[in-house]
């Protein structure tokens, strides 16, 4: 019994921890755009934002405890490096502004007209670094205390409107493939891929606190409540695809957050304002929680206790506030460019240490994949600041899946496998 309750109390943490303002803003808008391509894009979308993100929690606890243990399989400078990335992408610069502007937006602002995004900010980040600032009571205030409210509102909204659905399908909609690589792309702005390979330290740790010391009954709960987080995850994912979907609106102008509350009016009434508004609230909340814990532990550590855990909770609450004021839509266009640079990386080393790790020893595959990688992120993200001319362009769409946002597959998988032929016959001095 107290196992079950356990799995369960992780399970909704990591929901939550993973569940913030992007996941509730983006799957509605992705809905308005694909007709009734929805399961297509429920697959796609999955794939990036559910999928990667589990597998990104198992690639950790393949490796040890922490996101330290999982790169130091490949090279002892990839953790402080990509970490060091991944916690800027995830803490103050994009993921936790996100939060409270997307509370602002959403839960505050439609209520209350004449509010203002600093005091809103302020009081945010303010109940964040309260909550916060005792690291080892994260996970239980979450699970425990937060997650549930926040699962049955949601599924009341997204029951109604399966049932009494607000409009039919829109007859402007993209493709299938279309549909498939909208819900893929859209999938990075969850950040959870980055997010799962932090975050897995944290429930790791958590599982230990509560008495789980061995490798077997620790790497069970983990994986457990990781499974639990990735239902509810799609559960939600979907009915907000579908709820976009079936929202009659056509106009894409329309801002992320004013389809979202359209949306929750339409099917609750006033009712829904105050669900969307708690909703908001709850989700934000609970995220901006989780990576503010996750950028104090990870720098103290990084910094070997040189930076206090409180002064780095406190520095990363008020950097997000400042950033939080400038609004969603603007977060949201900045961090594009960044993560899909960022993404195609990380997403490399967990896919290669989960499928590979028990097979190939030698490090050196893993890293030129890596390396593969990397160079194919630059070269997207030279693109997206339109570096190239038509003609290099279509040199560029040569490369496989490029034009989907996907050319790092092929190339990082060719490095991998013309590496490990060359070097499979060496002695390993160096394994993973």
């Amino acid at each position: 019994m107290k196992k079950t309750r356990d799995i369960v109390t992780i399970g909704f943490a990591l929901f939550a921890m993973f569940f913030g303002a992007g996941n509730l803003l983006l799957p509605p808008y992705i809905g308005v755009q694909i007709g009734n391509h929805v399961w297509i894009t429920i697959l796609g979308f999955g794939l990036t934002g559910i999928l990667l993100p589990f597998l990104g929690i198992l690639s950790v606890v393949n490796s040890g405890e922490d996101f330290q243990d999982l790169g130091n399989r490949i090279n002892k400078f990839l953790s402080p490096v990509l970490g060091t990335v991944i916690m800027l992408c995830i803490g103050p610069l994009i993921a936790i502004p996100r939060t409270a502007a997307t509370t602002f937006e959403v839960g505050i602002l439609p209520n209350f007209p004449v509010s203002s995004p600093i005091w809103t900010s302020i009081a945010f980040f303010a109940v964040t670094w309260l909550l916060t600032i005792a690291p080892s009571k994260v996970v239980d205030i979450i699970g425990n205390l937060l997650t549930p409210v926040l699962l049955v509102l949601l599924v009341s909204l997204i029951a109604v409107g399966v049932f009494a659905p607000i409009a039919g399908f829109s007859e402007k909609a993209l493709n299938t493939a279309e549909s498939f690589t909208l819900g893929f792309v859209e999938g990075y702005q969850t950040l959870d891929v980055l997010a799962s390979v932090i975050f897995a330290g944290i429930i790791i740790t958590a599982s230990r606190t509560k008495g789980y010391t061995t490798m077997k009954a620790k790497n069970q709960v983990v994986i457990t409540a990781g499974l639990l987080s990735a239902i509810c995850l799609f559960i939600i994912y979907g009915g907000l695809i579908y709820l976009g979907a079936t929202s009659g609106i056509e106009d894409l102008t329309m801002k992320r957050s004013e389809l979202l509350i359209h949306i929750a009016k339409s099917i609750l009434g006033p009712f829904g304002m105050i669900a969307i508004a708690i909703s908001i609230a709850l989700a934000c909340l609970t995220t901006a929680i989780a990576l503010t814990s996750a950028v104090g532990t990870f720098f103290t550590d990084l910094t070997q206790g040189k930076l206090s855990y409180k002064l780095l909770v406190t520095v990363c609450c008020i950097v997000s506030c400042i950033l939080s004021i400038t609004g969603v839509d603007n977060i949201i266009t900045f961090a594009y460019p960044i993560l899909t640079f960022v993404y195609p990386i990380v997403i490399t080393l967990v896919l290669y240490t989960v499928f590979f790790g028990a097979y190939v020893k030698n490090k050196k595959p893993y890293v030129a994949a890596l390396i593969a990688a990397t160079v194919v992120a630059c070269v997207s993200l030279a693109k997206h600041f339109n570096v190239f001319d038509e003609a290099g362009l279509n040199t560029l769409h040569k490369i496989p899946f490029f034009q989907y946002e996907l050319g790092w597959v092929v190339p990082s998988l060719l490095a991998f496998g013309i590496t490990w032929l060359l070097t499979k016959n060496e002695k390993i001095a160096d394994s993973i």
